[in-house]
């Protein structure tokens, strides 16, 4: 199959997670990975960490790729398109940008450009991540596989219908905030109890992961899981009870609403 030189419009928290996780897999040869991005010296500081070739000119970039993959804010997109749009005729763009549809792209890019949404969570930097494929897509065959070929290198790839695109981003790509978040708070708890806090978070980590494995290993529902830690009169279903009068469920559904509801 052939390798495909991929360049980066954009080289943020989620485009380094993204060329760093495929280099250090070896799905992708650091030569074959390309970046461009406003502020030359700190792209310039990432090339020589990651390993990837560094661009001042996205126009140059564009030309040399093969696929480009837009890694900027949402808000700039159509700015950066008006700007390389001539350059990307004939190429395969793939958006990892929020809000960003195969449509919304087609409107501008008409049938020049052939174009695949993704998206992808920061995990992917240590080959967890989670890599959201918009059905509708129109890659080529084999460029198709190529991207879930190297993706699934670093990450779980799963296909969505356009419509549940913004709530698969919400929980996937969202969500490593908010279990973060969760972490930190149990961390906090091991602190006041005398743990430190170096300790806390790699205990904490770790009883995640530990738990995210279990369940997905396992196959038993979530709610199974938490029984067999739960013995009758015990301390597990005690905390159990209190996050449920604190209203754990309704405060993890309402973050996921409030990140749709935007």
């Amino acid at each position: 199959m052939k390798k495909f030189k991929i360049g980066f419009i954009g080289m943020g928290n989620m485009a380094k997670a993204i060329a760093d996780g495929l280099i250090k897999a070896g799905s992708v040869e650091a030569s074959n990975i390309l970046a461009f991005a406003p502020h030359y010296e700190k792209l310039e500081a990432n090339a020589r960490e990651i390993g990837f070739t560094p661009y001042k000119d996205a126009n140059a970039l564009c030309k040399d790729a093969d696929m480009v993959v837009v890694a900027c804010k949402p808000y700039q997109i159509e700015g950066v398109l008006k700007t390389v749009k001539t350059d990307l005729k004939g190429k395969a763009l793939i958006s990892v940008a929020a809000g960003w549809s195969y449509n919304r792209f087609k409107e501008i890019l008409k049938d020049d450009v052939r174009i695949q949404c993704i998206m992808p969570n920061t995990p992917a930097m240590v080959a967890k991540g989670v890599f959201l494929f918009e059905e509708e897509n129109s890659l080529t065959e084999e460029e198709g596989t190529y991207l879930e070929n190297i993706f699934e290198s670093i990450g779980l790839v799963e296909s969505l219908p356009s419509r549940l695109m913004e709530i698969g981003a919400a929980i996937t790509g969202c969500g490593p905030a908010f279990v973060d978040l969760f972490m930190e708070a149990y961390a906090d708890a091991a602190v006041k109890y005398g743990i430190q806090r170096p300790l806390a978070y790699k205990l904490v980590g770790h009883m995640v992961a530990g738990s995210a494995a279990l369940m997905l290993e396992s196959g038993k529902h979530p709610g199974q899981l938490k029984d067999e830690v739960c013995s009758p009169g015990g301390t597990t279903i005690r905390g159990v009870e209190a996050l449920e009068a604190d209203g754990l469920r309704t405060a993890c559904i309402d973050s996921v609403n409030a990140v749709m509801n935007k």
